[in-house]
C-alpha cells in the first residue's frame, strides 16, 4: 500500500499553532478542514495532534482499531475534563471504565428514565412560571435560562430535591471548573496546579465546594431511612458480578461526571434549536402543527413523546448543525496506519464532529437547517455522531433526548421565543460549543 501524507498545518517554530487555535478553535478547526483536507497534522506547543473529519476515518480509527485510540487519562497527571470530573465514566479507561460501564448501564434503562419525567415536568413548570412572573415581552439570555433548567433537572433527579437551595453555588462551581478545564486542554503552556497563580486558586476553591456538596450529598443518602428514588441512590446500590459496590470517591467522580454530562451539552442543545427554530418559522410552525395535533397544549407523557417523530427530527438537525459535544480525544499508543496514512504513538488524535457533521460527502447543503433529512431511514452511523460512536458512546443518550423533546413541547406551547439580534451567533469551543456571550431574545405569552 502506499503511504500517504498527512498535511502539515503551517505554524510558528516555537508555538506551532497555538496562537491561531487559542483565538478561536472552533474556527480553526473548520478552517483546516476546509484548507488542508479530512486528516490534518497540527502541533500546539509541545504537543502534536491530528484532526479527523471524514466519517470513514471515524470508523477505521474508533471501531476497528480502537485498541490503538485510547483515552488519554493519566491519574498521577489528569489534564482537561478530568481535572473536574476524575475517574468517571467519561475520562476513566480500561478495566475501570468497563466496570463502571457495567455497574450503571442498568441505571440508565428507559423505565428508569421514564420515572424522573415527574422531575422534569416539575423544572420545566417552575421556568414557566419564572417567565410569566417576569411579564410579557421580558427579555433573557436563552443559555443563561436553559443551563439553569437543565441544572436544576439534573439535580432534582440526581439528588431529589435536597440541594436545589445549593443550585447558585452549584452552577458557578461547575463553569469555572469546565472553563479551567477546557483552558488546559488547548493550552499546555498554563502553569500547573500546584502554582498557586489566581485561575489555579478559583478552580481549587470550586473543586472543594463541589466536593463538599457531593460528599455531603452521598453522607446523606447514605444515612437515610427512606430510600429516594433518584441517580445518587441507584449509584449507592449499584453492585458488580462480586457483589461489590462502588467507593464514595468513585460516586463522587460519577456524579460530577453526570452533572457535566447531563446539564451542560443539554442546556446548549435546547440552546441552539430554539436559536435555530427562531431563524426558520417555516420549520417552527410545522413542529407546532405537531405538538398542537398529539398535545393539545398538554404535557406529553412518555408514550406521546414517542409520537413526536418531528419533533425527534428538529432535535436531531440541532445535534447535527450544532453539535454541543463537538469533540472526542484519544491518544494513539502505538505507531499504526488509518487509510494508508502512517500515525506517531504518542500523539493525540481529535475527532471533530462539528466537521464531520457537515462534510459535503454525507450532508447535501450541510449549512441548510432542513430536519426532514431526519425523517428517512438512511444509515448515517458515522456521519451524524451526536454522542459519540462505539463502546463509549454517550451513556445518558436517551435520558438527553427524553428531557429535550419535554421541555422543547412546554417551552413552544407556551412561549415565542424572538431573537433580539439577527446577526449569526459567534461559537464558542469550551469541553462544549455554546453560543459565545450567550442569546439574548424576548419572550411572548402564546
Amino acid at each position: 500500500m502506499t503511504t500517504k501524507t498527512i498535511p502539515q498545518v503551517k505554524g510558528d517554530f516555537f508555538l506551532g499553532n497555538l496562537r491561531q487555535f487559542k483565538v478561536n478553535p472552533f474556527q480553526t478547526f473548520c478552517d483546516w478542514h476546509r484548507d488542508y483536507g479530512d486528516l490534518v497534522n497540527f502541533r500546539l506547543a509541545t504537543r502534536q495532534f491530528y484532526l479527523f473529519s471524514h466519517p470513514q476515518l471515524v470508523e477505521l480509527a474508533l471501531i476497528k482499531q480502537s485498541h490503538n485510540f485510547v483515552k488519554p487519562y493519566n491519574p498521577e497527571k489528569p489534564t482537561a475534563l478530568a481535572l473536574v470530573s476524575r475517574q468517571g465514566l467519561v475520562t476513566s479507561q480500561g478495566d475501570l471504565w468497563r466496570k463502571q460501564r457495567r455497574l450503571m448501564q442498568p441505571i440508565f434503562q428507559r423505565s428508569n428514565l421514564i420515572s424522573m419525567l415527574p422531575q422534569m415536568i416539575l423544572a420545566g413548570n417552575n421556568l414557566l412560571q419564572r417567565w410569566e412572573q417576569l411579564g410579557d415581552g421580558a427579555q433573557v439570555n436563552l443559555a443563561s435560562e436553559m443551563m439553569h433548567l437543565t441544572l436544576e433537572i439534573i439535580t432534582q433527579t440526581m439528588f431529589s430535591t435536597s440541594v436545589l437551595d445549593r443550585i447558585a453555588e452549584i452552577e458557578p462551581a461547575l463553569r469555572i471548573g469546565i472553563k479551567y478545564a477546557s483552558q488546559t486542554q488547548a493550552n499546555p503552556l498554563i502553569p500547573p496546579l500546584c502554582i498557586p497563580t489566581p485561575a489555579n486558586q478559583e478552580f481549587k476553591r470550586a473543586m472543594a465546594l463541589l466536593d463538599d456538596i457531593m460528599y455531603g450529598m452521598i453522607e446523606q443518602h447514605r444515612s437515610q431511612s427512606t430510600p429516594q428514588h433518584d441517580l445518587l441512590t441507584m449509584l449507592l446500590n449499584a453492585r458488580d458480578e462480586n457483589g461489590e459496590a462502588m467507593s464514595d470517591r468513585q460516586i463522587r467522580d460519577e456524579v460530577i461526571t453526570i452533572f457535566i454530562a447531563g446539564h451542560e451539552t443539554t442546556a446548549n442543545l435546547l440552546t441552539w434549536t430554539l436559536y435555530l427554530l427562531a431563524k426558520h418559522p417555516d420549520v417552527l410552525e410545522k413542529l407546532r402543527t405537531e405538538l398542537r395535533e398529539h398535545l393539545q397544549g398538554g404535557i406529553p407523557d412518555a408514550e406521546t413523546l414517542q409520537k413526536l417523530v418531528y419533533t425527534r427530527a428538529v432535535l436531531n438537525e440541532s445535534l447535527r448543525i450544532r453539535p454541543p459535544a463537538n469533540t472526542i480525544i484519544r491518544k494513539i499508543v502505538q505507531d499504526t496506519e488509518i487509510d494508508g496514512y502512517p500515525l506517531k504513538a504518542g500523539r493525540l488524535a481529535v475527532f471533530s464532529i462539528y466537521n464531520i457533521h457537515h462534510h459535503p460527502d454525507y450532508w447535501p447543503e450541510p449549512e441548510k437547517f432542513d430536519p426532514d433529512r431526519f425523517l428517512t431511514t438512511e444509515n448515517r452511523r458515522f456521519a451524524f455522531m451526536p454522542f459519540g460512536t462505539g463502546e463509549r458512546i454517550c451513556i445518558g443518550n436517551h435520558f438527553a433526548m427524553l428531557e429535550s423533546q419535554l421541555l422543547l413541547s412546554m417551552i413552544l406551547q407556551n412561549y415565542d421565543v424572538q431573537l433580539l439580534n439577527n446577526d449569526e451567533v459567534e461559537v464558542e469551543m469550551a469541553v462544549t460549543m455554546r453560543p459565545k456571550g450567550g442569546i439574548p431574545v424576548q419572550l411572548k405569552r402564546r
